[in-house]
């Protein structure tokens, strides 16, 4: 829940022009569109209206109800691009708005989610998965999605040993592909450190704790929940492991001279 102090809200407040239920100068409609583009959010949710239907009361419940870092996502967009939005007879946002939006930042998610894309010309369900990974994170619930970052591996390193000319079949387990891909990399390159090489077969058990992780502490299954910091450090290394494999397929491709195919032709 977001913890913004009652003088920071006032602040917030007469900034946004929110003393008779508006903020800047959205259309009911403009506003809707504003947060569903930033945060994936209906602010026309029933629950937004706790505190009455108006714009500005919706958007304190969604300063309420919503974590540190998803409160931040939005106030940054709206006062980091100011002069694009509805903002006329507004004034610039102040140095201390600014400092209240970093004080947010810095209670949120510290995974870089770039790497965790579907790659160009996946499947529908992979892109699916893909951005409900991100989304994840970026509202700083990494523990509601460790379910869907085990999917998305499975999708990922499908198509990786495809790549590598691996057989690929439904019932072999995520860390068994990745023990594969592993050996195919060794014997096919182009890694050179052996401490690469053993992060890469570290990465297999971990892999295989993530297939448990799965099934006992996500919503795959009627569980109790992963910690919110372990699950912030799982989605930190796979999401680095993901970024280093596809750095080193980039490369694979330059030396080839083109790209290998990445379609996505497995048969389930």
């Amino acid at each position: 829940m977001g913890d913004l102090s009652a003088i920071e809200q006032r602040k917030l407040e007469r900034l946004l022009g929110m003393h008779n239920g508006y903020v800047l100068e959205f259309s009911n409609a403009s506003f809707g569109d504003f947060f569903a583009d930033v945060a994936h959010i209906d602010i026309y949710d029933a629950k937004y209206a706790r505190g009455g239907t108006s714009k500005a009361n919706r958007m304190r419940a969604f300063w309420e109800l919503e974590p540190n870092y998803t409160v931040a996502t939005v106030l940054g967009t709206l006062l980091e691009n100011w002069e694009y939005l509805p903002t006329v007879g507004f004034k610039p946002p102040t140095r201390e708005a600014l400092a209240i939006i970093e004080r947010l930042r810095g209670c949120g998610p510290v995974v870089d989610t770039s790497a965790l894309a579907a790659p160009v010309g996946a499947d529908e369900a992979f892109v699916t998965v893909a951005r409900h990974v991100r989304e994840a994170i970026e509202r700083n619930e990494p523990e509601a999605a460790i379910d869907r970052l085990h999917t998305f591996m499975v999708k990922y390193l499908r198509r990786l040993c495809t790549r590598r000319g691996i057989e690929v079949t439904r019932d072999k387990p995520l860390h068994s592909l990745m023990g594969e891909y592993s050996k195919a990399v060794r014997e096919q390159g182009p890694i050179e450190s052996k401490i690469t090489l053993r992060i890469l077969r570290s990465t297999i058990s971990i892999l295989e704790d993530l297939n448990s992780a799965r099934n006992e502490r996500s919503l795959a299954h009627d569980n109790d929940l992963m910690d919110h910091d372990e699950s912030v450090l799982v989605f930190s290394h796979v999401s680095s492991v993901v970024w280093f494999l596809g750095s080193v397929e980039s490369r694979v491709d330059r030396e080839i001279g083109h790209a290998l195919d990445w379609d996505d032709r497995i048969p389930f």
